[in-house]
């Protein structure tokens, strides 16, 4: 009776337990609470938890954070990464923004052969480079919450996933600039987080940026062509299930 009455106990307070920061907390009271299975996560954000729950358990474990759980929706998963991604380079944007000032960075540039143009005006221009960053993030984060392409966070139609590359490209631009024009705030931000390593990895493994825009190297030649073999397997995969799918489709039309 008491092991049944305990049981009940455990039950409930699970079923009442708030995975919420309390206002106010310390930030070393903050996330305090059990790790929960992405099958439990009853949730349209359910993808979002789950994978910032494994980046602060752990976000050296590049490959775990990036292998996406089973009956997960690929198009969502990449989408996520996205935003995490985005929120996270928000950080090393208030990082720059005492030393990338407009006097000494009047440019967006990484290496001197590339100098970017600015998105966010009528016409494409040259900005400074802190607010090219901040032009940048704003308008990742206008299209990533957006209605129009984006008006689930359980399923995204194949159209919208495809915007999702010219995006990790502007986004990209932040860390090589860091990298190359202001590097010890670059490996300072890097060692708490590996977000470009973590970055670079997520772009070749889903085939949305070519490996010849990848300029900071954060990433060994070895290490560059295993992840692009794996891209490789991934597509040759979806292939195959798409085959499949389009020969069943095929069938049962014939059989109608």
């Amino acid at each position: 009776m008491l092991e049944v009455e305990a049981t009940s106990v455990e039950e409930s307070t699970e079923a009442k337990l708030l995975r919420r920061n309390k206002i106010g907390c310390k930030r070393e009271e903050m996330y305090q609470w059990p790790e929960e299975a992405y099958e439990q996560m009853d949730s349209a954000l359910a993808v979002q938890q789950y994978i910032q729950q494994l980046i602060r358990k752990d976000f050296s474990k590049i490959d775990e954070i990036l292998t996406p759980p089973e009956n997960c929706d690929e198009g969502v998963w990449k989408y996520e990464h996205l935003r995490q991604f985005c929120m996270q380079l928000n950080t090393l944007a208030v990082y720059l923004q005492s030393d990338c000032i407009p006097s000494t960075c009047s440019q967006m540039t990484s290496t001197e052969q590339w100098i970017f143009l600015c998105a966010a005006h009528k016409t494409p221009k040259e900005c400074p480079a802190i607010d090219y960053t901040r032009h940048t993030l704003d308008g990742a984060a206008g299209l990533l919450n957006s209605n129009k392409y984006f008006p689930s966070r359980v399923t995204i139609k194949e159209s919208s996933v495809a915007k999702l590359g010219s995006v990790c490209r502007r986004v990209y631009r932040i860390f090589s600039h860091a990298y190359y024009h202001h590097r010890s705030i670059f490996d300072n931000f890097e060692t708490d987080t590996l977000l470009c390593r973590r970055f670079t990895i997520y772009v070749l493994k889903y085939g949305l940026m070519s490996r010849d825009n990848l300029i900071v190297p954060v990433l060994s030649e070895e290490e560059m062509e295993a992840v692009e073999k794996e891209h490789a397997s991934l597509n040759a995969s979806g292939t195959s299930e798409t085959s499949q799918e389009s020969l069943s489709n095929t069938m049962v039309s014939s059989y109608a």
